[in-house]
Formats: structure tokens, sequence, C-alpha cells
């Protein structure tokens, strides 16, 4: 491999935000490779998808949730996966990206995102005000196997992942078990979080562990209000898609055009919304500063009574219904008598369902009306800008203007078996400029951006296969040198937890720990997944030994004899067993 090559391979270990960031094909690699895990078939098995199969679309993918909802935690701490320091990153990746541009995209380097959504120091914001500013966290998406053993550390009852974990967590599990074909599924990451949209019905985003549909997405609750957030306010850095990849800094796209135009026209539309009363109350519920500004008029025997806005949602809480929606009429009746006046109340604008305003309305006609009605309304600068905010959000997307690759899509469906797609994706690696070692890679500068480009659009999308191999840790078929660059340069919390002990008592509590990897056949964790879980392979422990020995100086080197692991340094000799069929390269670490 050249040193770039190594630094994208050794970065599908890790996959630290940083590096997704840097290295945009990782972010599908992952998907992939939790595709090739054994995991998430196995929930195929399980009695809550039982008739999954004959469920329409979007009914599945609300099983699906529920599923997820049960069985993952969002995680998003300093201590899990450890820190690193920013000028480390920037001597990283300083041949891969303009230092500048980094900053002013990626949330670790500077970013700080729209004011409205971080009202707080950033730093603050993630717990990071307590180091020194140049720290920053080693914030690493997990792969299906890490999130699931979650539930080995302490505090933990189930499995968990950060944001970007999530979506390729969902876009593996919607492709396996709901059998959403992939080129369906999209991708997006911003600079503080990751979400996917998915061409179901009138689109569907997931959401760390929740889904949001677009009636969902206009609701005005504090949920979906927290949803929305991440596409109001924050620029789309990357979407992934099996056919490839669109970064907001790069100018080389490998997505295929058509795709990402459709993808463009459908969250364009999920995002835009016709008005009617429901509507209407929706955005007062979410804007609620803006309730003080009407009442509602309910007809009740012969009179008309009127109630202040805010009192009427005040009765939302505790009931199951709601206004705005069918059950709106049923919420009045359950309101005490005292709250209405038979007057109207003075000064507020009145609202009735039944006004002809709302008959359901594209938002433009919507505003001209609502002039008509309400002219001194219309005069409130700040109501209509938000009201033309929360019925049509305006994506921030990578622009079209890219110089795209030839189209070269995976083929793999939802109705192969596991084998049968590990297996197709074995022989479409073989491509790959690493594993053939036929393409070659070359450099040009744009935009003070460093790229690689490989020649033939199949190699490209080989090479984001090929790195699914690595990210998913099938170690009987890739390179160990990414594997150990990752393991000795980017696993601090394996270092860190055994910094204060002597070596005996080091490989005591390793060979205490539970004699089992996370990872089923010929993959392996990595030291910090090893001391996170508290359990390992005999290889696994072995290597993550070798992590403190390299930090505390001492050479070793390790051999394997009859599934028997010995590390050997110039004082003494350490053993584990291995049930792994593996051969690890003879090197003096």
């Amino acid at each position: 491999m050249t040193s770039q090559q190594l630094e994208k391979y050794s970065s599908a270990f890790t996959l630290s935000d940083m590096e997704i960031f840097i290295f945009p094909e990782l972010l599908y690699a992952l998907v992939l490779s939790n595709i090739m895990s054994p995991e998430i078939w196995k929930w195929r098995d399980d009695p809550w998808f039982t008739g999954i199969n004959k469920m329409g679309p979007l009914k599945k993918i609300h099983r699906l949730k529920q599923y997820i909802m049960d069985h993952y935690n969002f995680n998003l701490d300093l201590e899990t996966w450890g820190l690193t320091d920013k000028q480390t990153e920037i001597e990283r990746f300083r041949d891969f990206v303009d230092i500048d541009l980094l900053s002013r995209s990626n949330a670790l380097f500077g970013y700080e995102g729209d004011k409205y959504y971080f009202d707080i120091d950033i730093r603050k914001h993630f717990g990071l005000d307590k180091f020194d500013t140049d720290i920053i966290p080693y914030w690493k998406t997990e792969t299906v196997e890490a999130m699931n053993a979650f539930r080995f550390k302490p505090g933990y009852e189930t499995g968990a992942g950060e944001c970007v974990s999530l979506a390729c967590l969902y876009a593996a599990a919607l492709f396996i078990v709901a059998g959403i074909p992939l080129e369906n599924i999209f991708l997006m990451g911003t600079p503080l979080h990751s979400q996917n949209f998915v061409l179901v019905d009138e689109g569907v985003l997931t959401n760390n562990r929740r889904i949001v549909t677009k009636s969902m997405w206009f609701n005005g609750t504090e949920l979906s209000s927290l949803a929305c957030r991440a596409l109001e306010h924050e620029h789309v850095t990357i979407v992934a898609h099996q056919s490839g990849y669109i970064h907001a800094i790069y100018p080389e796209a490998t997505i295929d055009q058509q795709a990402y135009h459709l993808f463009r026209e459908k969250l364009t539309h999920f995002l835009e919304t016709s008005v009617d009363f429901e509507i209407f109350i929706n955005f007062l519920r979410d804007y609620s500063k803006y309730q003080k500004l009407f009442q509602i008029s309910y007809p009740c025997r012969g009179f008309t009574k009127y109630i202040s806005l805010e009192k009427a949602f005040s009765y939302e809480h505790g009931s199951k219904n709601r206004l705005g929606e069918k059950t709106g009429r049923k919420l009045l009746c359950e309101m005490e008598e005292e709250d209405f006046y038979l007057q109207p109340i003075d000064a507020r604008f009145i609202l009735n369902p039944d006004d002809k305003i709302f008959s359901q309305q594209p938002y433009h006609p919507f505003l001209d009306v609502l002039h008509l009605k309400f002219p001194k309304l219309s005069e409130n600068k700040s109501f209509i800008h938000d009201f033309k905010k929360f019925v049509h959000t305006e994506p921030k997307l990578p622009s079209s203007n890219k110089n795209y690759s030839p189209i070269h899509q995976l083929t793999i469906s939802p109705s192969q078996s596991r084998e049968e797609i590990v297996n197709y994706l074995s022989g479409f690696r073989r491509q790959s400029p690493v594993t053939s070692h036929e393409a070659r890679g070359t450099r040009h500068e744009a935009s003070g951006i460093r790229q690689q480009a490989i020649e033939g659009n199949s190699n490209l999308a080989s090479e984001t296969v090929d790195l699914a191999f690595y990210a998913g840790r099938f170690m009987d078929s890739c390179d160990w040198e990414p594997f150990l660059k990752a393991a000795f340069e980017r696993n601090p919390v394996s270092i860190s937890y055994f910094h204060d002990r002597e070596l005996e008592t080091v490989y005591c509590e390793l060979k205490e720990w539970p004699n089992e990897s996370i990872y089923e056949e010929n993959r392996l964790a990595l030291p910090d997944e090893v001391v996170n879980f508290g359990r390992g392979d005999g290889i696994e422990k072995a290597i993550t030994l070798v992590n403190i020995l390299k930090s505390r100086h001492i050479i070793s080197h390790i051999e394997i004899k009859d599934q028997v692991v010995l590390v050997k340094t110039p004082g003494k000799t350490y053993d584990f067993l291995t049930d792994k069929n593996l051969k690890v390269p003879h090197i003096t670490f």
C-alpha cells in the first residue's frame, strides 16, 4: 500500500467521525460490513419480526424502529473511545484536505453550527471544556458487533452506539430485515449528526434510534422538533448511496447523478407541506411564543365560546386527543367551562377549524389568504419568517455541480442469502486498487484539496467494497498492516485503563476476562474494544498487551503455536489461548 492508502485502510478499522469526513467512502463501507455480518441476519429469526414479509414497507420500518428502540441506546461520551489532539489529526490529514476547509466543516476542528442550534459553547456541549482546547475525542463509529457488545459494559443493559453507528445499523437492517432495496436508502452526514432518508411512501428519515415520517416532521412535537434541527440548521457534508458518495468540499462525486437528483427532489418534497388547520396548529405548538396571539372559537349548544390558544394546548397534556387533528373537538369538550369566554378575547386573532382559509393549499397561496384574513398578523415579520421555515425547510445539500464518475452500482438484493452476498462482494472487491495491486493512484490539486483519482469507476466502487471487509474485520482476507497501524496508533483507552498497573497485573486481568471475541469467525476486535467490553480471543488479548508494551517502550513480538498465542519480550513470554485460525505476521513491535 502507498502511505495514503494505508491511512485510509487503517481508518476502516477505527472509523472515527474525522476519518469518515476525510474518507467518505468509509460511511458506506460500514453499511456493507454490517450487511456481511451475521448479527443483523439473526434478527430475522426473532419472534418480533414474525409475519413481517406480509406487511407494507412503511409498517415494516415502524416494526424495525421499535426493535432498535428496545435493543439499542444512543451513546456519545468521551470515555468510550478516548481522546486525541488537533495537531496529531491535522498532521494525519494534511495531505488529504485543506485544513482551513476542515475547520469550517468539521465540528471537532472549529465548526460550531448554527447559533440557534448551539446556544452554548460547543466544547462545553460535548464535555470538552474540562480539557485543553487542543484536545478532541475519538468518536468512533461502531460496527454492529461493537454496538451489541455495549451490554457487557457496566451501566448498560442493551446495545448502544453514536449517531453514525445507528445510521449505518438502520441502513443494513432496512435492507436485511425490512427488504428495502439499497437504491432507496441514502445516508446523510452533517458536521454534527447523521441520519438516513429512505424512499418509501412520502419518505422516511431515520434519526438516531427513531424514525420521522412526513406527517411527524410537521406535527410540532418536541421530539420531531429535535429531529428537524440537523436539516434545518446544518449543512449536509456527505450523502452516501450504493452507487457512491457526494461530498460538500470534494469536487469529484462517485454517486449516480440521477440517483442524487432523485434524492434531492424527494427530500425537498418531504420537507415542504401544504397548509390546513392541522398544520397551522402544529406550527403554533412548535413555536409556542406565538400562541398568545391567538384564540380558538368553539360552537357549543347554539353558542360560540372562546379559549386562549395556550390554555387549549395545556389540555393536550394527559389527553390522547390533540388540537388540529380529528380528535381536536373531543379535546375541546374535555376543557373546563370556566376556561372559556362567551365573547372574543380582545386583540387575539380568532382561529376556527372550519374557516375557509384552512382549506388545504400550498403555503404561498395560504400566506396571501392569511394576509387578507389577518392583515395585522402579516405585519409580524418574525411570525411570517418562522412560519415559512416550518412549512418549507430548504436542505443545505452538497452542490450538484461535481465531476461525476461513470455509473457502476452494486447488484445485491434482500432476497439473497448472507452467504450469496458475501461471495458476490468478495468477487467484486478483487478489482480494488489495493486488493488487485493493478490500479495506481494519481494526485492532483483542486481548490486546495488533495484528491486521489483511480482509473475506472469500477475500481472506485470496488475500493468501497474492499474497505467494507476491513471495516468488518475479515482478517483472513485483509492486509495486517492497516489493522496493526490502527491498533497501535488509535487505541488510547486500553493504554489509559492499565496505565498505573504492573505488567504482571495487566497480564493476569487480561487472562481472567472471558476468552471470547465479540466478532465471529476469523474477525478481530481492536484493543479498545477488548478493554471496553472486558473480553477477547487470545489473539485480541495479545495485541492489546502489545499495545500496552509499546506505550511503555518495551520491544515484543507475537508467535502462534498450536492455538497458543505467545507475546515475547526480552524479559518474559506471555501466553493466551485462541480459537481463531489466523497467523499474525512475524513483526517486532
